[in-house]
């Protein structure tokens, strides 16, 4: 054993009430940035989940149309532009952008979709709907709405539909049951109720009309036609760049979750920050907790660092003694920690349970995190050895021996 290592372990023997306080304190600090750091990880991901379960990551659609003033622009004249009404109009070439935005590396599926409004009628009663019509194999890749059956089954074939929860409540009606579609188009079809979903958004569940592509295209005059094409991503906070390269190639319009989950982007943001202001603080405490003992152990062991001075034993060796029972202190630490954490992260999570026995408090606990914690908490202690390890090794033999 190297002579360094056998002096640090024998250090911190020699004082073993000290050094086990050393490890509990790295040990709790550990433990506070690992439950924390999944708490709020697993926050997070349950938002992302729950937003992101009801829409695609990318939304392309064509450009709005605008109104074309045209008075001469280098004439000063008082006018009022009116915006024109907005009708449903395809993307053009719509199978080719398809492709294109599928051969994106970053892009995990693409659903064509045409999309409109409409009215469900079921003998008096009528709801307002949003239409839409799908390829139910693609959009169950964007959308996970075959996951969601309450009853019946996730199936389009002709004149089927599949609608949610609160719409089936609202109109009346249930699985094999038939509804009527009209849109302001002046279409119309009388469908069948293959499956009734819950998605866990109210206005989706209320709203949402499933129909195939092609009774889609012909309820909302968009004969062989597409006007929306939902893309979801490999890394969902990638999203804004997919969507900036889909508007630059294609000049169409692409809004990403980011843009439409604006204040649940800042919210979640603002989770992390306080996350890393919790560990940075935390970890301050640890080094100044480690510092403080080692400060302590170099004035106690002043007698043993003249004796090693005087035998020859190099300054940066005396140093590397410190900084290593530092490093051993802090690995440890991290050890028990990571044990600590990660119990406490598994109670808490088991101490609340929501009706369909979900955590209420979901807790995002991962490998990569106690390997995290582990590799600061290690770091940690080898920084704040630094101070000890240079006031250890800049004593002078004689010095040394003499005041002890």
């Amino acid at each position: 054993m190297p002579v360094v290592v056998f002096l640090a372990l024998k250090f911190l023997r020699e004082y073993r009430a000290q050094t086990a306080l050393t490890v509990g304190a790295v040990a709790v600090g550990v433990s506070v940035m690992i439950f924390l750091s999944a708490l709020i990880d697993g926050l997070q991901r349950s938002l992302i989940d729950r937003t992101l379960g009801t829409q695609a990551h990318v939304l392309v659609r064509p450009m709005e149309e605008r109104a074309r003033p045209l008075l001469d622009e280098r004439v000063p004249t008082a006018r009022h532009v009116e915006q024109p009404a907005q009708r449903s109009r395809p993307i053009a070439e719509w199978q080719r952008v398809d492709r294109w935005i599928a051969g994106d590396e970053e892009v995990v599926a693409t659903a064509p979709t045409v999309t409109g409004s409409g009215f469900a009628t079921r003998g008096n009663a009528n709801r307002p709907v949003i239409v839409i019509g799908v390829d139910p194999n693609r959009f169950e890749q964007v959308i996970p709405v075959g996951t969601k059956m309450l009853r019946g089954a996730y199936r389009l074939d002709g004149a089927e539909t599949v609608i949610g929860r609160g719409l089936s409540t609202n109109l009346g009606v249930d699985v094999g049951d038939r509804v009527r579609i009209e849109t302001p188009e002046g279409a119309d079809a009388l469908l069948t109720i293959r499956g009734v979903f819950e998605l866990g958004n109210q206005q989706v569940d209320e709203r949402w009309v499933l129909v195939p592509l092609r009774t889609g295209q012909m309820l909302l005059g968009l004969p062989g036609g597409s006007n929306a094409i939902h893309v979801k991503v490999r890394r969902v906070f990638e999203a804004d760049r997919v969507a900036a390269r889909v508007v630059d190639q294609t000049g169409l319009v692409a809004d990403s979750w980011m843009q439409q989950n604006a204040q649940l982007l800042i919210g979640l943001r603002s989770q992390s920050s306080s996350s890393y202001t919790i560990q940075f603080f935390v970890f301050l405490a640890v080094a100044i907790g480690i510092a403080s003992v080692l400060v302590v152990s170099v004035v106690q062991r002043t007698r043993e660092i003249g004796i090693l001075r005087a035998m020859g034993t190099p300054r940066r060796r005396i140093a590397a003694i410190f900084i290593l029972q530092g490093g051993i202190v802090g690995f440890i630490g991290s050890l028990f920690g990571a044990a600590l954490g990660g119990l406490l992260s598994f109670a808490f999570a088991a101490l609340s349970r929501n009706p369909d026995g979900t955590a209420t408090f979901p807790i995002d606990l991962t490998l990569r995190l106690v390997l995290t914690a582990t590799l600061l908490a290690t770091v940690t202690g080898v920084l704040a050895a630094v101070l000890p390890a240079r006031q250890a090794g800049r004593l002078e033999p004689a010095e040394a021996i003499r005041h002890v």
